[in-house]
């Protein structure tokens, strides 16, 4: 039996510039991206136990994903301060398919394009259709415990997951959020050497 083909329909990049949080500014503008693909589910509708091809999928759509969300910040890959992947099913598709485009070949490329990245990598997510949210999470790339880091962005693209499609995304951040004040480990205490601190 033919190996299933990759069929990419659409690609999206999503800026957010924010420069006012409740009553202060913000400056710098604390900025965030995402980059999502939108795809063919070759498992929508079947139960496929080896979902290995989601595996090799995530990680060359993972390359391609990163590339174009620290593009969008217009920043150097070591500039990018946090990180974080989700993924939608459509009503066709499993959660595990969504699992399986997140197994930890996705995290290659993209600690290879954000400079490194020693910290777990944040991920979510779900079953929906056309138009369903999803909140990418974020958090810093070299030490888990940068609360200022603790974060999220939605993300919907109007016309996707279809029923047989899967999304997948990518997320990258050149700060954190704006106005920190709940204490944490400092941006400037990190160590990098355990993903924590």
């Amino acid at each position: 039996m033919a190996k299933p083909e990759l069929i990419i329909r659409a690609y999206h990049v999503i800026v957010e510039e924010c420069h006012l949080d409740g009553l202060r500014p913000v400056d710098p503008p604390t900025r965030k991206a995402a980059a999502a693909v939108v795809f063919k589910n070759p498992y929508a509708g079947i139960f496929q136990e080896d979902l290995s091809l989601l595996y090799q999928w995530s990680e060359q759509l993972g390359d391609i994903l990163t590339r174009k969300a620290v593009a969008a910040l217009n920043i150097k890959p070591q500039e990018v301060q946090s990180y974080g992947k989700a993924a939608i099913a459509g009503l066709k598709g499993e959660r595990e398919h969504c699992a399986a485009l997140m197994h930890p070949a996705l995290g290659k490329p993209i600690r290879e394009n954000v400079g490194g990245g020693k910290a777990l990598l944040p991920s979510a997510k779900k079953i929906g259709g056309p138009g369903t949210a999803i909140d990418l999470p974020l958090g810093h790339k070299d030490a888990a415990f940068v609360r200022s880091h603790f974060d999220a962005m939605e993300v919907r693209i109007a016309d996707a997951p279809a029923d047989d499609e899967l999304v997948l995304m990518v997320g990258v951040t050149d700060s954190g959020r704006p106005h920190p004040r709940v204490g944490g480990l400092l941006v400037s205490e990190i160590k990098g050497q355990d993903g924590l601190r």
